[in-house]
């Protein structure tokens, strides 16, 4: 499994496996921005409508592909922000295939995602999450600290409320993840 940056090329070129990873999580019931029944269609509209940000370096687009050269994987960085916000990123759309789940490949992508913000310049990281999610799991794990819940804050795609939990990771010092269990 490898792990790479996608520039705009790239992405087209990946559409319909990108489709598939996006479909899969809404219609599994993560809490992404999209509500069920949820189709390719409307997973094209959405990553038409993340390339342009691609394009122009706003927004990093990470993919994560198996053996077979298939993306099972993918997170954004959202590097453009206002003036006074040089420092900081906005995590965005942690996607892993349900079929590829348990092999790392969060991690994988998220390292990834950190170090090429750090290069970047960003050492701030921000990120949302539906409240008690596997994802949130991931992120206590690797180190993120929570910040706060919102109550409500958005829905799952079945139409039901959803808390949300709001994280950061500082990457200008050393973070030692969470232990558990």
């Amino acid at each position: 499994m490898t792990v790479r940056l996608l520039d705009a090329s790239a992405a087209r070129a990946a559409m319909d496996d990108l489709c598939e990873i996006l479909v899969d999580c809404v219609e599994g019931g993560a809490s992404v921005g999209f509500m069920s029944p949820y189709d390719h269609a409307q997973a094209r509209l959405y990553w038409e409508g993340v390339l342009p940000g691609v394009e122009s370096g706003g927004t990093l687009l990470f993919a994560a592909e198996d053996e077979n050269g298939r993306l099972v994987g993918t997170v954004q960085v959202g590097v453009q922000q206002f003036p006074n916000q040089p420092h900081r990123a906005d995590l965005k759309k942690l996607l892993v295939h349900s079929a590829a789940r348990g092999r790392g490949i969060a991690r994988r992508l998220m390292a990834a995602a950190e170090e090429e913000s750090v290069r970047r310049g960003r050492i701030l990281l921000v990120l949302d999450t539906a409240t008690g999610s596997p994802a949130e799991e991931v992120y206590r794990r690797l180190g993120w600290t929570m910040s706060g819940t919102i109550p409500n804050y958005a829905l799952f795609p079945d139409g039901r409320f959803c808390d949300s939990t709001f994280y950061y990771k500082r990457l200008d010092q050393p973070v030692s993840p969470t232990k558990t269990g």
